[in-house]
């Protein structure tokens, strides 16, 4: 949670933007005084009833814009749920990013008597049914299973006044869109609608315009541009020698904490089965882990009893651990945003990182993609194949054969924690 760039903090104060004073206890405790541009913005016109379009990348605090209002309108009107009725709804594509929601509702609603319920797939379906049995002021849920719930009639959304949709280009690049489509038809009028997303392709500007009624809308201006702090190489090596080539980039002990992103979650369970037979601490995750895997792979992985975690796309998404030295793309994403999105897991809480691309033949098309988005050249670490000999394999070098390049981040300093922000 804690901020990247200085100049994402703002020169208000959580209580000038008129934030009540429990909600203001609890981030205090947390050492939370000043909001982020999109918690400084959003706060304001969600307290005063209004709909809301926020347009801000993954890690601007956009969970606390809406958490925070949402829970001061909750608190002040004094209603105990009702069994399976919840009156809030939040919407998120990921089970972490749901779990992660979730954590951060708690710890601003510690002072509150307010009840959250978490509905995801790849969990106890019982449990999560007795939890509404006795009754949640907010659910927080995945597309998938809160249709589930629907059906079943386990779920009852005719009490819902405020409703969170969170990451909503991302909700549509995972193919929920009937799904959401289905949840707001069962939503009653009148009521408080919030949409979130990073992007705004014309897919989500159609469902923004039927969900949202005058909505205020927020925009913080992407950086496309990657952090600074990240070091960015690329290797040029056939797909076949990819797996030597991570073996041999793994001897190097400053590869302490190393994302490697595949792009299949069999390519995944592959990598992750072979580097765990070479000795690695390892573990895979994908959609296809259960929740209760995918909790154990990423507890490991944070404590450091696992050295490499390796991911899919869809999987990391919303995933927030710091101190991660490297992130290798094993495979190249077939999004240039993706490929953003990935380098961003290192370099975080003010430190340095490093990112490694490694780049098949194949690839070169989307390699090319990535540095105009990022608007600067990758360094090459040893020499690109010409063209004439793309399709010959070609055996990568280990490290201390020819010219040495530690792959080590600058900096590891921790960064100012004075303003919450969150995977979200």
């Amino acid at each position: 949670m804690a901020p990247e760039q200085s100049d994402l903090l703002t020169d208000t104060t959580f209580a000038t933007l008129g934030v009540a004073e429990p909600l203001l206890r609890a981030l205090d405790a947390r050492k939370f005084h000043v909001p982020t541009p999109i918690q400084a913005d959003s706060i304001p016109p969600l307290l005063a009833g209004r709909d809301l379009l926020g347009i801000a990348q993954t890690g601007s605090g956009k969970t606390a814009a809406f958490s925070l209002p949402l829970l001061q309108h909750l608190a002040a009107q004094h209603v105990r749920p009702a069994p399976f009725a919840p009156r809030a709804l939040i919407l998120a594509p990921t089970r972490e990013l749901a779990l992660q929601i979730d954590e951060t509702v708690r710890f601003l609603s510690v002072h509150l008597r307010l009840r959250t319920a978490v509905i995801i797939g790849g969990a106890s379906r019982f449990k999560q049914v007795e939890t509404m049995r006795r009754g949640a002021d907010i659910v927080i849920g995945t597309p998938g299973r809160v249709c589930d719930l629907m059906q079943t009639r386990e779920l009852n959304l005719a009490g819902v006044r405020h409703f969170v949709l969170d990451e909503a280009d991302r909700m549509l690049d995972l193919g929920f869109i009937k799904d959401i489509r289905r949840i707001v038809s069962a939503l009653p009028m009148p009521r408080q609608n919030c949409l979130f997303s990073a992007t705004m392709p014309a897919e989500v500007a159609t469902l923004a315009q039927g969900l949202l009624h005058s909505p205020v809308r927020v925009e913080i201006a992407r950086k496309e541009e990657t952090a600074p702090k990240i070091e960015q190489f690329v290797h040029h090596v056939p797909q076949a020698a990819k797996t030597g080539l991570l073996l041999s980039l793994l001897d190097d002990a400053d590869l302490s904490r190393v994302i490697v992103f595949t792009r299949t979650k069999h390519g995944a369970n592959k990598l992750a089965t072979v580097l765990e037979q070479k000795g690695i601490q390892v573990n895979a995750i994908h959609g296809n882990k259960s929740q209760p895997q995918r909790e154990k792979a990423l507890r490991e992985f944070r404590t450091g009893r696992a050295r490499v975690l390796v991911a899919t796309d869809i999987a990391a998404r919303g995933i927030d651990v710091t101190g991660i030295s490297h992130v290798v793309n094993f495979d190249l994403p077939a999004e240039p945003e993706s490929y953003v999105h990935r380098i961003g897991r290192t370099a975080r809480a003010g430190a340095a990182g490093v990112a490694i691309a490694f780049c098949d033949p194949t690839e070169r098309g989307t390699l090319r993609q990535i540095e105009r988005m990022a608007k600067a050249p990758i360094t090459v670490v040893g020499d690109a194949p010409p063209p004439e000999a793309r399709s010959a394999p070609a055996k990568p070098k280990r490290p201390g054969q020819g010219q040495r390049k530690r792959f080590s981040p600058r900096s590891r300093n921790g960064g100012d924690r004075g303003s919450l922000r969150t995977a979200a």
